[in-house]
């Protein structure tokens, strides 16, 4: 075995090699360092020290070193010697081995590069070692080129870890900035809680932590009774009606009056059309109570919220607080009391009104209790003014139901939003047609009339059959509501033959008039114009004979101008009964009792009482004459039931209206003024023999049509055996056959 083979497996043979007693001991006894490299020499140390000359002997081959050496190795001294040094040097491999593992995998591979070299001999040993050696090189660079890459790969997951650990640290800052923007709350607690004196230590300090504690809490008290006090006071200003009011296009209603309930009745089914409205109602009560009068009245609201609050109308402030420069209506309420007082207030009014800044939107409706002083609230209020009159209208309407019975139920639903009323609107459709061919193009409403817009938009009721309407012109009707109607085509109507009709002359009549009241001047001057020359008016009340005239001419009433009535003066009252004995009841054309309240004519069975007896002798007068009732509590009427009252006048209601349809349009306000006037055009009450024929067939477009020959404009009729009568009646080109014992409605001249 050579050389290379033995270094490279040295427990591959048995042949070691261990120097002699001599070497051992001159190499540890050198005084060279430790780390120096040793040198094995066979030449001894005395040999070394006397030839200074000497040179190292070739070195011999490990066979025959081993074998010139044999006899010393195999020498039992040297047995302990040759111990120590395996010792040591297995000592060494094994501290090797565990230093280097590397070297340890060397030493196996060269073990079995040995084992191969043995097996397979002296033939390609070097050439499989070389092999080995480039397998293990690359085997290496795989192992490198692994572990780089995945240490490429694990720094990538880790820079991606700490991006997302960024965004997250990000996004928290962000929630953190954007508490911070929106409230400081947060940072001045924690500054608190950082710093509270509470945690403060020592007597001094507590006392002064204690002290500031209460203060703190005393400061938080005071604040919290101001906060508290604020919204109390709010509040009761809401309760008590002192807030103001933010909604427009409204009805503002100004005062309190027992008008009231009827008032907002009517303005409460005028709306009912549109969803319901808003109405307000400002008065000098307090809040709550007119809450709780409105809440008692006996109707249903259908949609429309009423709005209370407290304050003056003389008041600006006031005004502007219920927004009275939105509203699309105010009505002006007169009060309870004496008339000249509540027209002065009412003109008050009107001033206040005038002189809101922002201006008025819609109109004013003002109620007065004196004719005289309409004239004075028109002359301030202007344009923006309409007036209703309520005594002069009732005045007027009592005037008209003596004369006809059953008018004031007409009126009733005329001037009422129940059933039909007056409304104006332009159909450019129509412009050239005539008004006769007019009155027969609505088959859900009647004709009555023509605002002419060249006239600066007069209202002309009852025109001409000849009219022809123009451009800008708009059409009066009387429908159920504005818009349930629209003009059609025109209808197949039959001509209406001509008919001679004669009209009844006026006859003297005698009328009892029972009670006074402030415009009975007024009342004298219109009956005046109505009846016929040659009637009598007795007037039946309390007050002495010798002051009546004084009063009549203090309230403008000029005695010898009176041309068709005669004046008979009778002192009494009109609830008692003895009192009313002295009249002749039986001799009168009609009576008025101004007004009725709470008495009643209680009706017995007919022929219970004596032909004599006071009762029996109201029953022969009532079954002759007209008895007409002026009313002032909507309740009394049902009373009347029981009574032979043939008609009678709700007053406040009738006022009440008349109020709310101006309020609605003020246009309505010159159409009520001429059928109340003494001049003009007015209802009638016509009977169906003027008209027709007993059973003759016809339609109600043809009685249209066969009035007009005396220019009249029939709205309704009322049957032979009907209770009420039937205003704007549908179905009107259908024929039926008539009684002449019906009874026609007609708007026509006061004859």
């Amino acid at each position: 075995m050579s050389l290379d083979s033995a270094e490279a497996s040295p427990s591959s043979s048995r042949d070691w090699f261990f120097p002699s007693p001599s070497f051992i001991h001159s190499t540890s006894n050198s005084p060279q360092s430790p780390n120096y490299p040793r040198k094995f020499s066979t030449i001894p140390r005395h040999s070394r020290s006397s030839h200074t000359d000497w040179k190292p002997p070739k070195t011999s081959t490990f066979r025959s070193v081993s074998s010139s050496g044999s006899a010393a190795y195999g020498d039992p001294k040297y047995g302990r010697v040759r111990r120590r040094i395996e010792l040591r040097r297995r000592e060494k491999m094994a501290k090797q081995e565990k230093e280097d593992p590397v070297l340890e995998q060397k030493r196996d591979v060269s073990k079995a590069v040995s084992g191969v070299k043995t097996a397979i001999g002296e033939m390609g040993i070097r050439d499989f070692g070389q092999r080995v050696k480039i397998r293990w090189q690359m085997a290496s660079y795989i192992a490198i080129l692994i572990t780089a890459f995945g240490s490429l790969v694990h720094k990538n997951f880790s820079l991606h870890n700490q991006v997302i650990d960024l965004q997250d640290q990000i996004s928290t800052m962000n929630i953190r900035l954007q508490a911070c923007n929106t409230s400081d709350t947060f940072d001045t607690i924690s500054i608190l809680q950082e710093g509270n004196h509470a945690n403060s230590e020592g007597m001094g300090p507590r006392l002064v932590s204690v002290s500031i504690s209460f203060g703190g809490m005393l400061i938080f008290a005071m604040m919290l009774g101001l906060v508290s006090d604020a919204i109390s006071e709010k509040l009761d200003s809401l309760r008590k009606g002192r807030s103001e009011v933010v909604e427009q296009n409204h009805t503002l209603i100004l005062g309190w009056s027992d008008k009231l309930g009827s008032l907002l009745n009517q303005l409460v089914i005028a709306n009912e059309s549109l969803g319901g409205g808003i109405v307000v109602v400002m008065a000098e009560r307090d809040k709550e109570e007119m809450e709780l009068d409105i809440a008692k009245m006996e109707f249903d609201f259908r949609g429309t919220s009423v709005i209370c609050r407290s304050g003056s109308p003389l008041i600006l402030a006031d005004l502007k607080k219920v927004s009275v420069s939105k509203a699309r209506a105010i009505v002006v309420l007169a009060d309870d009391g004496n008339a000249d007082q509540s027209d002065a207030r009412a003109l008050r009014t009107v001033l206040s009104l005038t002189g809101v800044k922002e201006g008025l939107r819609g109109h004013i409706v003002v109620e007065l209790s004196d004719l005289d002083n309409e004239v004075l609230v028109k002359l301030v209020g202007g344009e923006l003014v309409e007036t209703v009159v309520a005594h002069d209208v009732i005045g007027r309407l009592m005037i008209q139901c003596a004369r006809q019975p059953g008018l004031a139920q007409i009126w009733e639903d005329i001037l009422g939003f129940e059933n039909c009323e007056f409304y104006i609107k332009r159909w450019p459709q129509l412009d050239g047609m005539q008004f006769e061919d007019v009155l027969i193009s609505f088959p859900d409403a009647i004709p009555c009339g023509v605002k002419v817009a060249s006239r600066g938009g007069k209202i002309i009721l009852n025109p001409e059959d000849s009219y022809v309407l123009q451009g800008g012109d708009e059409v009066l009707v009387i429908a159920e509501d504005d818009d349930t109607y629209a003009p059609g085509a025109l209808p197949m109507v039959n001509g209406a033959s001509f008919m001679h009709i004669a009209r009844p002359a006026r006859k003297p009549q005698k009328i009892l008039l029972c009670g006074w009241r402030r415009d009975v001047d007024d009342m004298i001057v219109v009956l005046d114009a109505f009846l016929a020359p040659g009637s009598e008016l007795w007037m039946f009340n309390e007050v002495v004979e010798s002051e009546r005239e004084r009063k009549l001419i203090d309230g403008g009433l000029d005695l010898s101008r009176l041309v068709n009535i005669t004046l008979v003066h009778r002192e009494g009252n009109a609830v008692i009964r003895r009192h009313l004995e002295s009249l002749p009841l039986e001799s009168f054309d009609s009576a008025k009792r101004l007004p009725y309240r709470e008495a009643m004519v209680t009706r017995g069975q007919r022929g219970s009482f004596s032909r004599g007896s006071w009762i029996g002798e109201m029953q022969q007068a009532s079954d002759r004459s007209v008895i007409i009732s002026e009313i002032l509590d909507p309740r009394t009427k049902n009373l009347l039931s029981m009574s032979k009252i043939s008609d009678y006048v709700l007053s406040n209601e009738l006022v009440s209206m008349a109020l709310a349809m101006v309020a609605e349009d003020r246009q309505i306000n010159d159409v009520l003024e001429e059928l109340f006037a003494e001049e003009g055009n007015e209802l009638h009450i016509r009977l169906a023999e003027l008209y027709l024929h007993e059973g003759e067939e016809m339609s109600f477009y043809e009685v249209i049509l066969r009035a007009r020959q005396k220019r009249e404009i029939v709205i309704g009729y009322r049957l032979e055996n009907a209770e009420r009568a039937v205003i704007n009646p549908p179905n009107k080109n259908e024929r039926r056959r008539w009684s002449v014992k019906d009874v026609f409605v007609v708007i026509t001249e006061k004859e």
